[in-house]
C-alpha cells in the first residue's frame, strides 16, 4: 500500500532514475532531483521517510544519503 503522502509527492509519474544519480559527484543530476524536491508538498515526509528505514540510496525529500547520515548523527547528538 502506498504511503498517503507519496500520492501528493512531486516526484510521482516523474522517472525515478532521476533521484539515484550514477554518481555522488554528479552534481548536475543531484540539483535536478533536488529541484523537484524543493517544491514538494510532502518533501518532510518524504525525508522523514528515508531516515526512519535508513535509505542508503538516492535523494529523498531533498537530502543526499550524505546528507541523511549527517541528519541522523545531528539528530543523535542533542537526544
Amino acid at each position: 500500500m502506498i504511503a498517503t503522502w507519496r500520492k501528493r509527492a512531486a516526484c510521482r509519474g516523474i522517472d525515478v532514475e532521476i533521484f539515484f544519480p550514477e554518481s555522488d559527484d554528479d552534481v548536475e543530476a543531484e540539483a535536478a532531483a533536488k529541484a523537484v524536491c524543493e517544491s514538494c508538498p510532502v518533501r518532510q515526509a518524504c525525508l522523514e521517510h528515508a531516515l526512519a528505514h535508513r535509505e542508503r540510496e538516492g535523494i529523498w525529500g531533498g537530502a543526499t544519503e550524505r546528507e541523511r547520515r549527517r541528519i541522523l548523527r545531528q539528530r543523535r547528538k542533542s537526544a
